[in-house]
């Protein structure tokens, strides 16, 4: 579980209303945690000016949710006028920010997910993890409900895998997840490799390969193999095995060309109701 998390909300995905769930959080294994706010610059003519009214607005806001830090923690409040992907960029390295949590963004075709996405340009500007919320996943939750998946927002992961590069990287990193934490707060990983043939055993092997691999990190593994359509699967898996999070890396995200023609994990982070974990590529 990463420890030092930084919450972004702009007030619409709903994700300020984790702020009331500090002490749940950090039941979840986070130790300190950043709620950032991003105040549109106002445009004044020719010189942006700060909108201290909504700043004022919104630090208030946030210091009603949050109340009281739970003992052992620390939770930071951070709103700041600016433009989103750059403020968040600052914060994020301010602070030493293991993740950055965002609320996903509607669009209407892959095309406007593409250039409208702060997710997009953050993901070839950062090195850190991407867990990405839908606002009306949020919004159906009760309080009760809400507080319990603080409680376990990565408790089970699904990791899609094709024998790729880019698949052996996304299980390093679940792998390194499960290795530093001082909890079992990542306690199930489910394996699912989706072939548009009859699976063969050399699959079937490389599977069981990394299962020991993982559980040898203390992690419960479930792996599958299907054949289909890889989207399909994955959302049905995702579905079926309770999953709290899909995990998901790619060497291609941000650039818009190569995005047109690996269209997988864009089109998983349109159409999945469960939060997706992004792991930007090495570089």
């Amino acid at each position: 579980m990463f420890e030092r998390v930084l919450i972004c909300t702009d007030f619409k995905d709903g994700l300020q209303r984790l702020a009331h769930y500090t002490d749940a959080l950090a039941a979840g294994g986070m130790k300190q945690m950043v709620f950032l706010h991003v105040v549109p610059l106002l445009e004044m003519r020719t010189i942006p000016k700060i909108d201290n009214d909504r700043v004022e607005q919104a630090q208030a806001r946030l210091n009603a949710a949050v109340g009281l830090s739970p003992v052992g923690v620390d939770v930071h409040i951070e709103v700041r006028s600016g433009q989103s992907v750059e403020t968040i960029l600052q914060v994020a390295k301010s602070y030493g920010s293991e993740s950055i949590v965002l609320g996903s963004q509607t669009h209407n075709s892959l095309v406007d997910l593409l250039l409208g996405s702060t997710m997009t340009e953050l993901s070839h500007r950062t090195p850190i993890p991407l867990l990405i919320l839908r606002p009306q996943l949020i919004a159906a939750f009760t309080a009760e409900e809400l507080r319990l998946r603080c409680q376990h927002l990565l408790r089970a992961v699904l990791v899609p895998y094709d024998g790729s590069t880019v698949a052996n990287f996304l299980v390093k990193q679940i792998k390194q997840l499960a290795q530093k934490q001082t909890d079992r707060y990542l306690e199930r990983c489910v394996l699912c490799w989706v072939t548009d043939s009859i699976p063969t055993q050399t699959e079937q092997n490389r599977l069981a390969e990394i299962e020991v691999d993982l559980e040898a990190a203390n992690l419960q593994v479930t792996t599958s193999l299907r054949r289909g359509s890889p989207l399909a699967e994955i959302l049905e898996v995702a579905q079926m095995e309770e999953i709290s999070a899909i995990a998901i890396s790619t060497g291609t995200i941000g650039k818009f060309q190569e995005w047109i023609m690996t269209s997988f994990a864009a089109e998983l982070l349109r159409l999945s109701w469960s939060p997706v974990l992004y792991f930007p590529p090495s570089r």
